[in-house]
């Protein structure tokens, strides 16, 4: 299998740290090595490869930007490098990486006590503990905080009740972390799997994400100690801040996604002779490599200029749902406009087009759907909330 040696018109490299580019290239390798040739076998089983999950957590890709508790301190550009190449490999890859660090790890490290971040980080850093989040609902997706999933006071413990759904990690998962509503007010509480009353039964017959351990999330009369309770943290505020770090992981992801199938579509044009030469040599099938590089070009700078905010301390929430809708949206027309090159043969497996294809139509949707994102700024732009109800009017 030949290596993958990236997509960089516009000198994306020269605006990497040494680091940055090392971690980049570290996880290149790795996916070329131990993801590319197996990810479609566990597509077709519906498996996730669970025996990488080991060499992830040595190549301290879990948590990564954060510091401290056994997290490797990265900057947030080599946090999206590292997601980049991981999903050129799968999203289901990249969603476990991104749902270990950004959803399950972060909120721990940035709402738990002190007690709490020493308990599970270290374990979470190093794969030796599974974490999933806990916030979807049955009947509520894009509205949150309609939530009825409720923690109450007993005592010693809280006792959960309510169920979650579209898990990633959940099946899986040594501890959750769970949104629910504890006198009204939405809290954050760390689930341990042998918690009573709580399951975690794994959601199957998947068209997308099928090497992704996809789950609900089940809370009946489930008793946990108070020390569980996130301290730090009310409201919505919580889940949409870890949230956002995983929209920016994904803003990168897709590229990746996107850069396979850019890939595998040049290089089929090459080697396609119809007509007595390779297809690559007509001006339609220029025109969309063309189309594709372009729009991968872009998407590259969008994310690095994210990053490098991110890590400046000035990144917004509108930037964030920008650059996750932009670069889904591509990397999905891209994945679309690969298989017409490939022709019939990109329905086959042999080629990775469909898969990504199949998997982006899921990104495209979770951490915030595209029409969703579209009315974050549509708000920003005008000032008017259109996913929200008007304020009462006040009385006399």
């Amino acid at each position: 299998m030949a290596r993958f040696e990236g997509v960089d018109l516009y000198n994306i490299d020269s605006h990497l740290s040494e680091d940055e580019r090392m971690v980049r290239d570290l996880v290149r390798g790795w996916v070329d090595d131990q993801v590319i040739p197996v990810i479609e076998e566990h597509c077709r089983a519906g498996t996730f490869p669970m025996d990488l999950v080991p060499q992830i957590g040595e190549m301290g890709l879990l948590g990564m930007n954060l510091h401290g508790y056994g997290c490797a301190g990265m900057s947030n550009v080599a946090y999206g490098l590292a997601c980049q190449e991981l999903e050129r490999g799968d999203s289901g890859v990249r969603s476990f990486v991104s749902v270990q660090g950004s959803l399950a790890m972060f909120p721990i490290w940035k709402f738990g006590s002190e007690e709490q971040k020493n308990k599970y980080l270290p374990g979470m850093a190093a794969a030796r503990l599974i974490g999933c989040f806990g916030l979807t609902e049955p009947d509520f997706g894009s509205n949150p905080g309609g939530m009825i999933t409720k923690a109450v006071d007993d005592g010693s413990h809280y006792v959960l009740n309510g169920a979650k759904m579209w898990i990633t990690n959940g099946s899986i998962a040594d501890v959750a972390v769970v949104w629910a509503k504890l006198d009204g007010v939405i809290r954050g509480f760390i689930v341990e799997k042998d918690d009573p009353g709580f399951t975690a039964p794994i959601m199957k017959n998947k068209h997308s994400l099928k090497a992704s351990v996809t789950s609900e999330l089940v809370f009946a009369d489930c008793r946990i100690p108070k020390d569980r309770l996130l301290p730090e943290v009310r409201g919505l505020r919580g889940p949409f801040s870890c949230l956002n770090n995983a929209r920016f992981g994904i803003s990168w992801g897709a590229l990746g996604a996107a850069m396979a199938c850019f890939q595998s579509a040049r290089d089929y044009a090459l080697s396609r002779i119809q007509f007595g030469r390779p297809i690559a040599s007509f001006q339609l099938v220029q025109n969309k490599l063309a189309w594709m590089l372009r729009e991968i070009t872009k998407g590259q700078l969008l994310a690095l200029h994210l990053g490098q905010m991110k890590d400046a301390g000035t990144i917004k929430p509108e930037q964030i749902s920008l650059a996750k809708m932009n670069n889904v949206d591509i990397a999905l027309q891209i994945a679309r406009m690969s298989r017409e090159i490939h022709g019939a043969n990109g329905i086959l497996d042999e080629y990775p087009i469909m898969r990504h294809m199949a998997n982006l139509e899921s990104v495209y949707t979770y951490e915030g759907t595209h029409d969703i994102h579209n009315l974050i700024l549509g708000r920003w732009i005008t000032g008017i909330s259109s996913f929200e109800p008007p304020a009462e009017p006040q009385q006399d």
